[in-house]
């Protein structure tokens, strides 16, 4: 009775069920491919497919659909971690990721570093407790080694910065710093002074190079005292900021590499009652239109970065062995009045035909393309100029895990 127990065991074949680890290693294939096809995605070389099928057929493997399903219903949320959400450009970012990601029946969650590496480190452990599709983030310290292990779970992408392998999307900050500040040398600026914040990575501090190399173009000599930069541009750094413009050698124009940065310097000077030099911000700000000049601001879009961000992700999620990308959004510098102020006594040289110039990258829009314009709906934002970032796209540099300052992003 034992013997033909036995015998009927093996004459049905009993062995361990097949999982998918050994379907690609008989394939000799990543597991991940293995996935793709057995889940009929694309982006898998006909040969490749065959010889996985082959495998499943001799293995014989059965997924595990409840697993897959479940894993499916539970993955649908994009995860984002930026600076603070009282900055205007990430308040805008978040917004628009989630115009994108509700189209498509995914949900947000988002949380802020406050610029702090334990506090993003904290934030980044909560996040990822999530089932996530995707993840965003505006890296301030984690390596690129913990992005890389949250990378094999989810896609992942840097807004802003940059991390070595991974994907990221960018502007330009030092070309669009330099063709800021040409314009205000432009029209007779001989002391162009610089508003920045001191933060743990080289957005800032390749704004503030695009400066330097602008001013040496033009002849000019660096003066270290029109440079004002601190940890957060507050009330009390802005109130140094009306000290600079009461000197009497006093900058008659003003670089402010942020949004907040040009908040504070304005609110600092109405508060003065000092006389508005030149000035032109880094990215746009709420009510900045309807101040009397209006404020001429680098377009570094949010709507831009997000949707290219989004895209980015989703595209990942479809092939995820592709090596990673660095993807370069236009920016447009927008003429409302303050950048155009002429230094007194000077006559402005022309600069353009005074429409939005291009910066680093970018392509030629007209007046309505700006952000003044109407903007076009949430879900397939400027269309055309996303289209053109998704274009640029830089093959993964090697060396350093963030863009050295005083270097273009891009640069060899």
């Amino acid at each position: 009775m034992t013997h033909e127990r036995e015998t009927a065991d093996e004459a049905t074949g009993l062995r361990p069920r097949a999982r998918l680890i050994d379907v690609a290693t008989a394939a000799g294939v990543s597991p991940k491919t293995v996935s793709r096809v057995i889940n009929d995605e694309t982006g898998v070389l006909p040969p490749t497919r065959e010889r996985v099928l082959r495998a499943v057929r001799e293995l014989g493997f059965v997924p595990d659909r409840s697993a897959r399903e479940l894993k499916r219903r539970d993955a649908d949320t994009i995860g984002i971690l930026i600076d603070a959400i009282s900055d205007p450009f990430f308040a805008a970012f978040v917004s628009v990721v989630e115009e994108l990601a509700v189209a498509e029946g995914l949900s947000v969650i988002f949380a802020s570093t406050g610029y702090d590496a334990a506090r993003e480190s904290a934030q980044l452990e909560r996040l990822t407790g999530h089932r996530l599709a995707g993840l965003i983030v505006a890296p301030v310290a984690v390596a690129a080694s913990t992005l890389a292990a949250l990378r094999t779970r989810f896609p992942v992408a840097c807004i802003d910065r940059v991390r070595s392998g991974i994907d990221a999307v960018v502007i330009d900050d030092f070309g669009a710093a330099v063709e800021a500040t040409a314009a205000l040398i432009a029209h007779g600026h001989r002391r162009v002074a610089f508003m920045g914040e001191d933060v743990p990575y080289p957005t800032v501090s390749d704004r503030l190079a695009g400066y330097r190399s602008a001013l040496a173009a033009a002849g000019l000599p660096f003066d270290p005292s029109l440079v004002v930069t601190h940890e957060r541009f507050g009330r009390g750094e802005a109130a140094e900021a009306s000290r600079l413009l009461e000197r009497d050698d006093a900058p008659t124009a003003l670089l402010c590499a942020t949004s907040l940065a040009a908040i504070g310097t304005v609110r600092a000077i109405r508060a003065r009652g000092l006389r508005m030099p030149a000035l032109i911000s880094f990215g746009d700000f709420t009510l900045a239109e309807v101040l009397d000049p209006g404020i001429t601001f680098v377009d570094h879009d949010p709507r831009l970065l997000a949707t290219a961000a989004f895209r980015l992700l989703r595209q990942r999620a479809e092939r995820p062995d592709d090596g990673p990308a660095r993807i370069v959004v236009p920016t447009r510098l927008v003429p409302r009045g303050s950048g155009e102020v002429a230094a007194p006594g000077a006559a402005a040289v022309a600069v353009s035909a005074m429409g939005p110039s291009t910066g680093s990258g970018s392509i030629t829009g007209s007046a309505d393309a700006t952000i003044g314009g109407a903007l076009p709906a949430l879900v397939e934002p400027a269309a055309a100029l996303v289209a053109t970032a998704l274009t640029l796209v830089h093959p993964e540099p090697g060396g350093d895990a963030v863009v050295p300052a005083a270097a273009p992003i891009g640069a060899p």
